[in-house]
């Protein structure tokens, strides 16, 4: 069983950035896929992100790629997402997820365990 608790989220004008971590619990992290996924209001949750448990793979969905960044620590148990050049369409509920396969997979279905959320919102 493992227990996610992300953090980091806030309000920032476009433009601006924010990194989120989310550190992980009760199980070996070192062997875990992580992802970031966001949800919007009135809009699915969508894949954002993704690390191998190696932290060499990594994959992103469009929008983000060359404004976002995901790494991680395993001595840490933590894994970072750093957002730059945020735009308004960013906004939404970051979810950090853990996938026992521990590949790059944007299919929710693959993560067995999820954090609370935290509320990333970018003003205009």
């Amino acid at each position: 069983q493992v227990q996610l608790v992300e953090s980091g989220g806030g309000l920032v004008q476009a433009g601006g950035s924010l990194r989120l971590s989310c550190v992980a619990s009760g199980r070996t992290f070192s062997s875990l896929g992580m992802g970031w996924f966001r949800q919007a209001p009135g809009k699915e949750r969508e894949f954002v992100v993704g690390i191998a448990w190696s932290g060499v793979a990594t994959s992103y969905t469009d929008s983000v790629k060359g404004r976002f960044t995901i790494s991680r620590d395993n001595a840490k148990n933590t894994v970072y997402l750093q957002m730059n050049n945020l735009k308004p369409e960013d906004t939404a509920i970051y979810y950090c997820a853990a996938s026992a396969l521990g590949v790059v997979t944007p299919k929710a279905s693959l993560f067995a365990a999820w954090g609370q959320g935290t509320q990333v919102t970018v003003s205009s």
